[in-house]
């Protein structure tokens, strides 16, 4: 029996001095491990590494503050030549793409039939005249009543209009040029029929030349008459200037774009209607202007945000933009001069992430 309690004794001094080797084991290993995330940064509560990025230092400057639209170029003036009345062609006076100038007799049609009708009706106007002079003097004589020399008076009056109107058919038949311009290629030749449905060729005024284009509503204000604009046309790198004549008094309830047409000189031809054309309106000069790169912003539900660099820290700014050019965005509240802007390595900050900033020529 005490042999017993002696072994039972014995486990339990065993078991005792086990624990409490095993919690002085513990402690003795935690403290190591403590020292040494203080020194080399390991888990335990120790400050995460700052993060590398570039930035750049806000410095104000004058901004010359333009819109670029797209745009189309018009002729200054164009028609489809047509014949007023129908009939044979007797001549084309043009040669196709050509210019021709106004007046110019471009196409005629026979009127052999309506130079007949004239003839006679000259010869009845003529008879009808002498008549009335005959009628005339004896009326002064009282030979005939006032009546008698009335209708004959009316008869006169009748063949002149007669014959006007038959002179009028005939200019009809004659296809003048209503302005100077270029001539296209032509869909008749002479000998053939037309009516005043066939489109003989096309007619345009180049020179000068309108640019077409619409600008937001939000710049309808800033838009005036007289006022310089530059484009560039499609295949082509040349800057052109024009001048705005006409702003459409409206704006369009569908596009929310206000119209506005702009002439530029073209004496060479080299700018044909219909081309794209790239217009750039020049808007203010602003002073002290706040230009960051496009690539530091980040779209936000409430706006648009940027990373500032304070204390070491990033921090979240939300900003309001204006104009967007190629590279930079104007940026009109928000920031200062000073202010370190963050351009890279953006999307993996968080607020008081710290960070460490290479500063770039901005």
């Amino acid at each position: 029996m005490k042999t017993r309690y002696i072994v039972y004794t014995l486990l339990i001094l065993l078991f005792g001095a086990f624990v409490a080797y095993r919690i002085k084991a513990n402690s003795e290993k935690a403290g190591a491990g403590g020292r040494g995330g203080a020194r080399g940064g390991a888990p335990g509560g120790a400050a995460a590494p700052p993060v590398p990025v570039n930035g750049i230092v806000v410095q104000p400057k004058n901004f010359s503050n333009s819109l670029s639209v797209t745009g189309s170029l018009e002729a200054n003036e164009q028609i489809e030549i047509r014949a007023e009345v129908a009939g044979v062609i007797k001549s084309l006076n043009f040669q196709e793409g050509s210019n021709v100038r106004r007046g110019q007799v471009l196409l005629k049609i026979n009127d052999i039939e309506l130079q007949a009708q004239l003839s006679q009706a000259l010869t009845r106007e003529k008879l009808a005249s002498e008549t009335e002079y005959r009628a005339g003097l004896l009326l002064k004589k009282e030979a005939i009543s006032k009546e008698e020399y009335d209708i004959a008076l009316a008869d006169k009056r009748a063949l002149q209009a007669a014959t006007q109107l038959i002179r009028a058919q005939i200019s009809r038949t004659v296809v003048v040029a209503p302005f100077s311009g270029r001539i296209g290629l032509r869909s008749v030749s002479v000998g053939g029929y037309i009516t005043p449905a066939t489109v003989v060729a096309s007619l345009i005024s180049m020179d000068p030349i309108k640019v077409i284009f619409s600008v937001p509503e939000k710049y309808a204000q800033q838009m005036r008459n007289g006022s310089e604009i530059q484009f560039t046309a499609a295949g082509s790198d040349k800057q052109q200037s024009a001048r705005v004549y006409a702003i459409n008094p409206g704006i369009n309830a569908t596009s929310r774009t206000l119209q506005i047409a702009a002439r530029a000189s073209n004496p060479a031809g080299d700018l044909l209607p219909g081309s794209f054309a790239k217009v750039i309106l020049p808007l203010a000069t602003i002073s002290d202007a706040i230009l960051i790169p496009s690539e530091a912003i980040i779209p936000v539900e409430q706006g648009k945000k940027v990373f500032v660099s304070r204390n070491g820290k990033a921090e979240e700014v939300i900003i309001e933009t204006s104009t967007r050019t190629e590279k930079e965005v104007l940026v009109t509240s928000g920031l200062q001069a000073g202010d370190t802007v963050l351009t890279t390595g953006i999307m993996a900050l968080k607020r008081d992430s710290p960070v460490r900033v290479k500063i770039t020529a901005n």
